[in-house]
This record gives structure tokens, C-alpha cells and sequence, in this order.
């Protein structure tokens, strides 16, 4: 939960990420901060104890290790980052976020494009505690003014939509919802903060399932809260009474996994875009859902507030028996079926927003499948796809 020091500011992002939370000085010249299991902090008096003179004063409240990721997380945030919280799981990120800011009786704007489990999150647990969540479409921008209410403290964006890809007007929603007194949640997990710079926008809340780029490993559960100034005493305050904590070894390897994101996002990017295109021509798809493409109805959003992509984006196949779909699936040998995303391996899953979508309707006209291209050779991953079209055209 450490505030960020500035020191790096003026460095470009590429550097940033290998820089930020490093202190070799204090690591005895090692580049890397030694890992700490740690619980009990150790006072030399009495009197220290009693007044709680220590840098560190228990293992759930920091560590050197904790303090260098949230360190490097907060520099890649930019000025406004007032704090970072480090969690369990990108759900408790989410969750730990949404109780930080609301109260029994309170009402809250959820984009209806948003992560499933952050619904699911809000028609349970928050509904439970006296949480109305009404839900909205993502395409609102300032309209979404009209469905505030008295009570309405936080409005929950993501951009673009699970699943869907839908891009959010975000400065647009921020401006109205600054007006009427509440504050902006913004699940960036899929653009991370190297690619959108949430507080630049009007966010007050940026969250990442730091599960998927941060660790970029398919080997660890983990997720981060920054906040702005605003935010950050009611997030530091709701994190440290709920007893959360990410463990020290989950902690080290998001904090590795850090240093590569730029090389690593840069080829997601670019591959991605690569079989998006492709896909796009395949004339077993109807079209592709990706806001970095210029046929996307999002992409004008999209340029103009993000700067690059990442590897995950959806496609909608022609209408075909589901047999066919399920071949196309089962032929692929590269990429895995996995509910998870943002590690070095390819991912394909099949979904349909139907089932749960309240205030807008889809209807995308085909079965619809969502991609992660990780890092393996384009040419191969297309090949692989290419045995999944034959499948899917042998079984039509």
C-alpha cells in the first residue's frame, strides 16, 4: 500500500517498468529484492513498540517485497497514483475496490459488458448488504447521466467489454459522474496501465486482474487497486480492516513479470491484430470484435484514449450446427481451452452474454469465441486455425 516515489516520472514507460520499485542499495546491490515470508515484525524497545516506530510493523501490512511491486505499479500509474493495494485474486481486486467505496443503501452504475464474476459479485454479495446495482449499456457515454439517482456513489467501467469489446466512452462517464459527487471503477485489466492511462482519463479506481499481464505466466492468482487521492484513504482503510493480503511469492513473480510487460504486450499487440485481420477475411466468420481494428464500431474511442491493444479479442462465426463449432474447437492443438487469459500460451473459449445480459441485448447472429494469442509464431498459429476451419466445414 506504499505511495509511489517520483524519481523516474520523466522516463519513458519502457524503462519505468524495469526501473520502478528498484533499490539496490538497500538489497545489498542485488538487482532483485530478496523475498520476505514474513508475520511477526520484531521492535528493538519497548518504547518502539509502543509507538509503533518501525517502517514495517506486521507481515499483512508490508514487506520490502510488497513495497517494490507497489512501488513499480504506482510509477507505471503516473502522478495521480496515490496508492496501491495488492490482492488475492483479480475478483477480490474488484471486490475489495466496490466495498472501499459504497455503503448499505447505496445504489451503483455496472456497465452490462462488464467481467461476469464482478456481476456476479454485485447480484450477491452487494445486493445481500443493501447494494441496488442497476446495469447499463456500455455505449451510453454522458447519457448514462440520466440513470443516476440520489444514492448512485461509484460507476463501474470496463473497456473494452469482456467478451464483447465494447469501448466506453470513459472521460465522457467520468465527467457526469464527477458532477453528480460519485466516483469512477475501472476494471483495466485488458489495456493494463501501459496502454491506458486510467487517472488521465477521469478514473478514481484502476483495477487489474493482475493473473493475466502483470504476471504474464498462467502461474499465479493475483490483482492490484491504485487509486487516485480522492480514493486512496477509503482503499487503504477498506484493504487493511478486511485482513487482505497477497502472498510474498505471488508478490515476486508479479513483480518479474512486470519487467517484461512492455516486450510482451508489444507482441500480443501485434500478433493479435496479425490473425484478427486474418480471421476478419475467413468467410466462415461474420465478423470480428477487436476495437484496434478500423472496422470496429469502438476503434475511433479506442485511438483516441488508448495506446495499443493486447492480445484477447472475439470473433462471431456464421450461423453453423454446434457440432461444426465444437470440431473447429477440438481441432486446434495450439490453443488451449481455458477460462483464463494474458499468460505465453493461446486460448480459445466459447461464450454467449445472453445468458446474463440485462440492459442490452446480444444477439451477434453466430456462435461466438474468444481468442488470447500469446506468444507462439503467427504463421503456426494460423496454420492451426486454418485445421479448425477444415474441421468446422467437414462437420457443416
Amino acid at each position: 500500500m506504499a505511495k509511489k516515489t517520483g524519481p523516474h516520472l520523466p522516463l519513458k514507460p519502457a524503462t519505468r517498468l524495469v526501473t520502478g520499485g528498484r533499490d539496490s542499495q538497500s538489497n545489498h546491490g542485488f538487482v532483485n529484492p530478496p523475498v520476505y515470508h514474513a508475520s511477526t515484525v520484531l521492535y528493538p524497545t519497548a518504547e518502539d513498540q509502543v509507538a509503533h516506530r518501525s517502517r514495517y510493523q506486521y507481515g499483512r501490512r508490508g514487506t520490502p517485497t510488497s513495497e517494490a511491486l507497489e512501488n513499480a505499479i504506482a510509477d507505471l500509474e503516473g502522478q495521480s497514483c496515490a496508492g496501491v493495494a495488492l490482492l488475492p485474486s483479480g475478483l477480490a481486486a474488484v471486490s475489495t475496490a466496490l466495498l472501499a467505496v459504497i455503503s448499505a443503501g447505496d445504489h451503483i452504475l455496472v456497465s452490462d459488458s462488464v467481467y461476469r464474476p464482478t456481476r456476479t459479485f454485485c447480484d450477491s454479495v452487494l445486493k445481500r448488504l443493501g447494494v441496488e446495482t442497476s446495469y447499463y449499456d456500455p455505449l451510453l457515454g454522458a447519457d448514462i447521466a440520466k440513470l443516476f439517482k440520489p444514492n448512485t456513489r461509484a460507476v463501474f467501467v470496463e473497456a473494452p467489454g469482456s467478451q464483447s469489446f465494447e469501448m466506453q466512452d470513459i472521460p465522457a462517464i467520468a465527467e457526469v459522474t464527477h458532477a453528480k459527487n460519485a466516483l469512477v471503477l475501472m476494471d483495466n485489466t485488458w489495456a493494463t496501465p501501459l496502454y491506458f492511462r486510467a487517472f488521465d482519463k477521469g478514473v478514481d479506481l484502476s483495477i487489474q486482474a493482475g493473473t493475466k499481464y502483470i504476471g504474464g505466466h498462467s502461474d499465479i492468482m493475483f490483482g492490484t487497486v491504485s487509486a487516485n487521492a480522492a480514493a486512496w484513504p477509503q482503499l487503504k482503510a477498506t484493504f487493511g480492516n478486511m485482513g487482505l493480503c497477497a502472498g510474498p511469492d505471488d508478490i515476486y513473480l508479479a513483480l518479474r513479470g512486470l519487467r517484461t510487460l512492455g516486450v510482451r504486450l508489444a507482441r500480443h499487440q501485434e500478433s493479435a491484430l496479425h490473425i484478427a485481420r486474418w480471421l476478419g477475411k475467413r468467410p466462415e466468420v461474420l465478423r470480428v470484435l477487436h476495437p484496434g481494428l478500423e472496422s470496429d464500431p469502438g476503434h475511433a474511442i479506442w485511438r483516441r484514449d488508448f495506446s495499443g491493444a493486447s492480445g484477447l479479442f472475439s470473433i462471431v462465426l456464421k450461423p453453423a450446427p454446434e457440432r461444426a463449432v465444437y470440431a473447429f474447437m477440438n481441432a486446434l492443438t495450439l490453443f488451449g481451452m481455458g477460462f483464463s487469459w494474458g499468460g505465453f500460451e493461446s486460448l480459445v473459449i466459447l461464450f454467449d452474454c445472453a445468458e446474463y445480459r440485462t440492459a442490452t441485448k446480444w444477439s451477434p447472429g453466430g456462435a461466438t469465441l474468444r481468442f488470447h494469442i500469446g506468444l507462439e509464431d503467427v504463421g503456426d498459429l494460423i496454420t492451426d486455425l486454418e485445421t479448425g476451419f477444415a474441421a468446422l466445414n467437414s462437420a457443416t
